[in-house]
Parts: structure tokens; C-alpha cells; sequence
């Protein structure tokens, strides 16, 4: 039988202007009645047989850095905390964000987190709920020590001020086993949507791939193409290095300071790695800019319609050779960590960038670029990639028929994604009106 969710019979003032009513036989109590902090830290700087306890506000997940929950003994964890089974971890700088949870094993955990035990008879499951609310996460900050949000600290003292809603024992198990179940069917049906907009990016990729690599006629006879990562290509095509096609530049030698709300419209790696791949226009597309001063220094930094920017360091490998090329006819700056490529002669600039998006030509970069936690591609490196080079009538033809069949596969994603965020939604909203009392879980 489905379960129903009621209204309680009655609700009273809670006495706290940010909860609102409550059921009337619930209770509010101050954090500090219901946790205690627990302070015990690795005392002999060394442990065996101990997991590390990983809190990240990046996902709000609890996570166990070692699959198989061992260190040697050689690891050096003095100061580090020490965790058991249900203490609740509290990130102190992102727990305003949701970075707080309850450790599903023993372990330790960096000084950066405050470790707390449950006092008395409570449902841990309860509280990961209600304290992970927006609800909650808004009393945390407003809770929080500092000037700027990257810098806001929740400590133990502003964090045990806090009221918390506290139904009976029966009730709180009863809200967490019916959250448990709900949120996990979510959670299942926002997996299910995932696999399937990653198999509309796969069906996007093979359908940009067989474009941009065999043209449009089934039929072309086909050449070798001389570089491995490529294969073979209609044999009327060209094979040239980057630097024959491309002349290089630099953007900008600036940083985040210097830019401002006017002046003239810039383009930074940032944005190219999480805003505007593919393509930017400034018309369409919220850029920061420099004053207009730069433009008398600093002429080879400008990019013009079809001038394509890469961005010249990534936080990962898969990132290395992420682009940009301008699309409208104005004139903008190339900014901070790029490499400018504008064409040597007349070349469809959307055909290419269909190209620089195949593992074929990424692969080129990727097996180039050197480091660990920053992947760094110069101008040296990008000269060498070898592209491949239709007639530019059959460049026009390659992207008339991309972009009709992009779009399609774009609109259906984009119609995933909003799913996906409406089912979100829904558990956000569903998980707060039950933990606060708005509705009876029967």
C-alpha cells in the first residue's frame, strides 16, 4: 500500500521566527542538548586499520577516500580526529553549504572538521535530513564567522546556539525510513536520466565524429590519412599541422582583478572551461571586461569573428584543449591563460570547431601535455596537431547538416536537464516539509 502523507491535527508557534509553526506536540531544542563534540585526536601520529573520513561540500556526499578502509602504518596522521560509526562531521568552512553528515564507519578525519556525538535516544538519520535542508543550511550561514562566504566558519559554539525541531523518537525514525525510501526512488529516477543524457552526448560525439571525419557521401573513396589518431578521410581532403592553418597568439596578460562591468568584453579561461566552449557571443553571453586602455597596447590579443581561443591550463586531462571561437562580428580581448588561433586564410570557423571537439583531434593534445594537478598547453604544443581539411563548400554543407542534428540532440538533453532539476526540487521540497512538521508522514 502507497503510504499518505497528512497534515498534523495541530502546530504552535515554534518561538523561532525562521522555523514557523510546528506540530504541537513537537519539541525545539538548542543544538548544544542534543550533540556533544567529541575531540579525540591520533595521538601516536600513527593508525592502522582506520578509513579516512572525507566531508566535501562539492557534493554534500560522505565518501570513503580508501576502497578498502586501509592505511599502512607508515601514514602519518597526527592531529587528525578521530571518528566512530554515527558521529556527526561537520565541515567548519563549508557546512553552511551542506558539507555535514554522519560517519557510516569508524575512522579519522582532518582538524578542519567538527566531530559530534548524539546525546540520548535520536535517529541520526533524522538530523542528516534536517540539517542538510536550505531551511537549516541558511541558519549555518547566518551562524558562520566572516567577511566573505569563501572564508565563513561555523564553530561549535554558533553551531549549539542553533534551535533544532524535535519530534518523538517514533516520529523521527518514521520521517527518516519514509525520507530513506522517497529520496532513493528520486535519486534512482535522476540516475536513470543521467545515463540517458549521457547516451544523447555519445549519440552527439559519434554523429559530430562521422561528420567532421567522412563527410556527408557514403560513397567517397577514402584515403589513409597518415596519423594515427585520425584514420582514413574522404581522399580528396587535406591533412595539415595546426601551425599551417592557424597563426598563434597570446590573450591578455591580466588577472581577475582588472576586470570590470564595462569597457571592453573579454573572454578567460574559466569561461571557456565552464560557460562558453564551442562558441562565445558577447551579445548573448554575460562577459566581464578591461578597460578600454588595453586597447592601445595590446592589439594582437583582440579576436575577431571566427578567431578561436584555447584555454592554456586545465585542472584535468579530459579538459586539455578546451576552446572557444568568437561567433559575432564584434571585436573582443582574448584575457588571462589563453592562446589566440586565428585562420591564415578563408575557412569555415564552426566546421573546425566541430572538429577540435572529436577525440581525434583531443587526443593529439592530450597525449602532449604534461603535469599533475594543472595540465599546461602552449603555444609549441598546439602548433602540432594534425587537422584535416574539407573543400569549404563541403565545411558549409558538414555544418548545415551538424547543426539541424546537434540542435535536436541539444533540445532533448536540455530537456532531460530540466527534468532532472525539477526532481530535485521536488526532493528538496518534499524532505523539508516533512522534517519541519508541514506534513505527517502516516
Amino acid at each position: 500500500m502507497a503510504t499518505k502523507i497528512y497534515r498534523y491535527d495541530s502546530y504552535k508557534d515554534s518561538g523561532v521566527e525562521w522555523l514557523s509553526d510546528i506540530p504541537t506536540h513537537w519539541e525545539i531544542r538548542r543544538i548544544k542538548y542534543l550533540f556533544q563534540e567529541i575531540n579525540e585526536r591520533s595521538d601516536d601520529g600513527k593508525e592502522d586499520l582506520l578509513s579516512v573520513s572525507q566531508y566535501t561540500g562539492v557534493t554534500n556526499k560522505t565518501e570513503k577516500v580508501e576502497e578498502g578502509g586501509m592505511l599502512t602504518n607508515a601514514f602519518t596522521l597526527e592531529g587528525y580526529k578521530k571518528v566512530k560509526k554515527g558521529d556527526l562531521v561537520s565541515n567548519i568552512m563549508l557546512a553552511w553549504n551542506g558539507s555535514l553528515g554522519f560517519s557510516p564507519f569508524d575512522g579519522i578525519t582532518s582538524p578542519a572538521y567538527s566531530i559530534y556525538r548524539i546525546l540520548g535516544e535520536n535517529n541520526n538519520q533524522f538530523f542528516h535530513y534536517l540539517f542538510r535542508t536550505e531551511l537549516y543550511k541558511a541558519e549555518f550561514k547566518r551562524n558562520s564567522s566572516g567577511v566573505i562566504e569563501s572564508r565563513l566558519r561555523l564553530y561549535t559554539d554558533d553551531f549549539f546556539r542553533i534551535e533544532s525541531i524535535l519530534p518523538p523518537l517514533q516520529e523521527q525514525t518514521a520521517i527518516a525510513q519514509f525520507l530513506d525510501d522517497k529520496t532513493a526512488k528520486i535519486d534512482q529516477a535522476i540516475t536513470i536520466k543521467e545515463r540517458q543524457i549521457n547516451l544523447l552526448k555519445e549519440r552527439k560525439q559519434i554523429l559530430i565524429h562521422k561528420a567532421v571525419t567522412r563527410g556527408l557521401n557514403d560513397n567517397v573513396a577514402l584515403k589513409d590519412s597518415g596519423v594515427e589518431w585520425i584514420g582514413e578521410i574522404p581522399e580528396h581532403w587535406e591533412v595539415k599541422q595546426f601551425r599551417y592553418v592557424f597563426n598563434l597568439g597570446k590573450g591578455l596578460t591580466i588577472t581577475k582583478e582588472n576586470l570590470k562591468e564595462e569597457g571592453v568584453f573579454c573572454i578567460n579561461y574559466g569561461e571557456i572551461h565552464s560557460k562558453y566552449g564551442f562558441e562565445v557571443d558577447e551579445n548573448k553571453h554575460p562577459l566581464k571586461c578591461v578597460d578600454e586602455d588595453y586597447l592601445l597596447n595590446n592589439p594582437n590579443s583582440i579576436i575577431k569573428t571566427g578567431d578561436f581561443v584555447f584555454a592554456d591550463t586545465s585542472e584535468d586531462i579530459e579538459g586539455s584543449g578546451n576552446f572557444t571561437y568568437l561567433k559575432s562580428a564584434n571585436e573582443i580581448f582574448a584575457g588571462y591563460h589563453t592562446v589566440i588561433a586565428k585562420p591564415k586564410s578563408a575557412i569555415n570557423s564552426r566546421f573546425f570547431a566541430y572538429e577540435f571537439e572529436t577525440e581525434s583531434f583531443r587526443n593529439q593534445i592530450r597525449t602532449e601535455v604534461k603535469g599533475v594537478k594543472v595540465y599546461s598547453i602552449t603555444q609549441s604544443i598546439l602548433k602540432r596537431p594534425f587537422i584535416w581539411i574539407p573543400p569549404l563548400n563541403e565545411q558549409n554543407e558538414i555544418v548545415n547538416y551538424l547543426d539541424n542534428g546537434t540542435q535536436k540532440i541539444n533540445s532533448a538533453i536540455n530537456l532531460k536537464q530540466k527534468e532532472i532539476e525539477k526532481l530535485k526540487e521536488y526532493k528538496g521540497s518534499l524532505i523539508n516539509s516533512v522534517v519541519t512538521g508541514k506534513v505527517k508522514v502516516c
